[in-house]
């Protein structure tokens, strides 16, 4: 069953020659959009200021300049001040640094249990907290559609016969791991990418605050077809969420 609930004017994907962010859907992504626009700022004063040092010392330390060399090899003062200074700034970024780590480590009480495996080359998924009467849980495969059966306005490479249905405001947990080798699921308006490795089980959170679709691939080089595996989710209201796992379950 194709699950292309919303219109692709609702679609989170990448634009040609997209240089920034992809707009945020949770409170993780949102918090690392902040905490890079927060470096970056860091990052370009540091740049600053050592490239007008540099400039400085090419313009008064050369030969035309002082003929002369001059005979100081070591400055205690200088020695402390760039020490305690990059000291400083790293102290700096590590606080609100921790405090992102903490928070896309954090486990919330989850409403709700997405298991994701993956395979070459495509992407299995299983709702194992609802059964059916014979208590069968719903599990599907997603593919890549085929540029010849897309629709008109699909978007090429990134949609797929199953998408992932999931309610809007509601805590999930993403159980990922790998079948054969290892794989990565990544959705960047989510902040997640978690590796798949064969195995093992990896825990994720996700708490997504809008509805929409939501487009991600494979971040880990799995073979020949690795560009050719993407992740579609359809997040609905919590009624149309219902809606669909009853078409599922019967």
């Amino acid at each position: 069953m194709n699950n292309n609930i919303f219109t692709v004017a609702q679609c989170d994907s990448a634009v040609n020659w997209q240089f920034g962010f992809q707009d945020p859907a949770t409170p993780i992504a949102e918090g690392i959009i902040h905490f890079h626009h927060d470096l970056m700022v860091v990052m370009i004063g540091v740049v600053f200021f050592v490239g007008f040092i540099l400039s400085r010392c090419l313009h008064h330390f050369n030969s035309v300049a002082n003929p002369v060399a001059g005979k100081v090899v070591h400055g205690t003062v200088i020695e402390v001040i760039w020490t305690i200074i990059p000291a400083l700034i790293l102290v700096t970024i590590a606080v609100p640094s921790f405090a992102l780590l903490y928070a896309v480590d954090e486990t919330v009480d989850p409403s709700l249990t997405l298991k994701v495996i993956g395979h070459q080359w495509y992407w299995s998924y299983e709702y194992s907290d609802v059964t059916n009467d014979e208590g069968d849980s719903i599990q599907f495969d997603s593919y890549l559609v085929d540029q010849s059966d897309l629709a008109e306005g699909s978007l090429r490479l990134l949609e797929v016969d199953n998408r992932v249905v999931l309610p809007v405001n509601t805590h999930v947990r993403l159980l990922v791991t790998s079948a054969d080798v290892l794989h990565c699921w990544t959705i960047p308006s989510f902040g997640v990418k978690m590796d798949a490795c064969p195995g093992r089980l990896n825990q994720a959170s996700v708490f997504v605050k809008r509805e929409g679709t939501f487009y991600g691939q494979c971040s880990e080089i799995c073979g020949t077809n690795h560009a050719f595996r993407p992740i579609a989710v359809d997040v609905t209201s919590l009624e149309d969420y219902v809606s669909w796992l009853d078409t599922q379950l019967s």
